[in-house]
């Protein structure tokens, strides 16, 4: 199965970062979170990407141009002008970087790639921002199971900021650091969808999460599968930073392959 990344975008609320490159080689502790995201839907048996760029997506293709140099241990002689490879450790991935236009929209951009999508075919469709610890392989089940045109995640994200609760005399009685948010359900950002959803698709400015998907919702086509588990989006510098220090402990919920 082909999973599409929606890596186009400017990224202006990490405008600290995505200045000098695209938002999804933002790293997360040494790898850009695309690579995050890609190992993910690798431990799954899943190597096929298609990734749609945009914004400084050159950066996007020099990055998967040298990824066999950027992973490697390298013996240089300057004097002798040679180099070897000492050490190595590739993934086993197919990749195509396509360009999808600096200001197209996001429906729109999965527009483009419809060539390399065949008829009736499911495939996998995520941003290029955001981590989870999702059983793909469940939610391409149900998908399947649902046989229906297109399966949304749907998450509950934790809240901004910690709340405390307090009894009727005024005393803290207990301070919760990840409060659920306000409890609602939100697009999780991982769909399956069918080869059928790009008849929703008109042209560069269609954007996924507006008329498309509303359009699906309408005509009951669009399925959600209920997530309960990690979910996070790295839209500010501060989501990096959340992240990061996951990254940096010994439980890093997205991690499900061996190093």
């Amino acid at each position: 199965m082909k999973v599409i990344i929606l890596a186009g975008g400017q990224g202006t609320r990490i405008s600290e970062e995505s200045f000098v490159k695209p938002k999804p080689l933002i790293e997360i502790g040494s790898k850009p979170i695309i690579w995050h995201i890609m190992k993910f839907y690798s431990s799954f048996g899943i190597k096929d990407f298609i990734i749609c760029c945009g914004y400084k997506g050159y950066l996007l293709k020099e990055y998967f141009v040298n990824y066999y140099l950027h992973n490697a241990d390298i013996d240089i002689d300057l004097k002798n002008n040679n180099t070897k490879i000492q050490k190595n450790k590739n993934e086993h991935w197919r990749v195509k970087l396509i360009d999808t236009g600096e200001n197209t929209m996001t429906g729109g951009r999965i527009l483009r790639i419809k060539k390399f999508i065949k008829k009736n075919e499911d495939f996998c469709l995520t941003y290029g921002d955001g981590l989870s610890d999702i059983n793909i392989k469940k939610l391409i089940s149900f998908h399947k199971k649902n046989k229906n045109f297109a399966t949304i995640t749907a998450a509950k994200p934790t809240g901004r900021y910690g709340s405390i609760e307090i009894d009727k005399k005024n005393i803290v009685t207990n301070f919760i650091e990840k409060p659920e948010g306000d409890k609602n359900w939100i697009n999780g950002g991982f769909f399956v969808l069918n080869e059928r959803i790009f008849k929703y698709l008109n042209n560069d400015d269609e954007i996924w999460e507006q008329g498309p998907l509303q359009k699906l919702s309408e005509e009951k086509k669009l399925m959600a599968y209920k997530h309960h588990g990690f979910w996070k989006a790295m839209d500010t510098l501060s989501d990096k930073h959340y992240l990061e220090n996951i990254w940096n402990t010994k439980k890093v919920p997205w991690k499900l392959w061996n190093d």
